[in-house]
Order: C-alpha cells, then structure tokens, then sequence
C-alpha cells in the first residue's frame, strides 16, 4: 500500500481558520492537481471531522480523467474513505452518496443504530475499541484492493497517520494568505511529537498559482 498526504495550507501552516470552515487557499491549477491525484488513487481518505466541516463528495471532476478511468477498467470514481471512530458521519453526507463506494472505519464502541444506519449507505470496517487501529483498519482496505491512498485531511487523522508509520509521500500546496490563530487547526494536530520525528525528504519544489508545492518522501525509520 502506498499512502500520500495531501493539503493546503495559508503560508503559516493552517488549514483552516478557528471556525473550521472552508478557507481559500488554492488557485485553479492546484486544484487540477488535486484532481489528478484523486483519479490516480484507489480511494480518497478522510476523518470524520472534514466531512462535518465541509461536507465534501471526493470525487474526480473532470469528465476527461474519470474517462480514463474507466477506459482502464476502473471505476469512474475512486473509493471514499472515512474514518469515524464513533459513527457521526451524517447519514445525508455527500460521501455517502453513489457515486463512488464509500468505506466507513468504525470503533468497537461505535453505537449500533448508528452502524446499521451507515451499513445502509457505505461498506464498514471495524478496527479498534476506542479509536480507529489505523493499521488494521489500512490492511482491510489493502485486503479489498486499495493499493494507492490519497488522504486530505484533517490534521488530527493526518498526525494519527504519521504517529502510525502509514505516510509515504506528503504534498503541501502553500498558499499566499496568513490565517492565524492558536486554535487554528495545522497540517498535523493531535497530541504532537516530542521526540523521534517523522524525518522527510524534499523530492521537489514547484510554484503553482501565486504559491508553491512542496513534495517531500517519507524517511523509513530504518534510516533515520
């Protein structure tokens, strides 16, 4: 499985403002990018918090690229994943919708109306008491066919991912905005590291609109 992380982020680092709602940071050709990024993917990854905050459907919107999808035998949409420890995912969401197969990764603990509420709408995966095991939650969706993973946020399930060794490849589009805000959420939040940091390696620097991606490789621990 290889698992790339994908975001936006004002110049400071945040992803959105202190309200959590939708902020511009992208311009039109990094949302092009992003669109590739999805038809090449098996499926689009997220947590729960993104879907309540901006309700987001994870499609491809090119008519080209969900072409060539299907020319490949693929489906015209990637899978959707999202990972909701406690089944708060709205049973109206737009990732629960048809056109792509949405995976939901549910707790143990998770409430059962709610589980044979979302069996109705999307294929579930339980992995964990309390909160999502990530790793056994990533090798069910591996047993399912999903090899290439594209994961936009947010930065809670983001730092989960890194703490769990799942990132290989990290994207950051940087964008030419200040949000501020100590409660502003990062690119990683969570508890945060204090030692043995997740060591990256700069693959590729590319200015897009008026800002600048930033393409780093994941450092196996083996050699940090």
């Amino acid at each position: 499985m290889h698992v790339v992380v994908n975001a936006a982020t004002s110049a400071d680092g945040k992803l959105s403002s202190r309200r959590r709602e939708q902020v511009a940071i992208s311009g039109e050709a990094d949302f092009d990018r992003v669109d590739r990024l999805r038809a090449d993917s098996d499926a689009v990854v997220v947590g729960v918090g993104t879907v309540l905050a901006d309700d987001p459907h994870l499609t491809v919107k090119d008519d080209a690229l969900r072409e060539q999808r299907r020319d490949a035998g693929e489906p015209a949409n990637p899978a959707r994943v999202v990972v909701d420890s406690t089944g708060r995912t709205p049973l109206d969401a737009a990732v629960l919708d048809d056109a792509a197969t949405t995976y939901v990764c549910l707790t143990e603990s998770a409430p059962v109306e709610q589980r044979l509420d979302l069996a109705d709408r999307a294929e579930l995966v339980t992995a964990g008491d309390e909160r999502v095991d990530l790793l056994r939650a990533f090798a069910a969706l591996q047993n399912q066919g999903l090899e290439q993973l594209m994961v936009e946020g947010g930065g809670e399930l983001i730092f989960s991912l890194f703490d769990a060794g799942l990132v290989d490849e990290l994207s950051v589009f940087v964008g030419p905005t200040i949000i501020g805000g100590r409660d502003a959420p990062t690119l990683a939040d969570g508890d945060g590291f204090v030692a043995d940091f997740p060591e990256l390696e700069l693959a590729d620097i590319e200015r897009l609109d008026n800002g600048v991606l930033l393409r780093w490789h994941v450092a196996d621990e083996a050699e940090t």
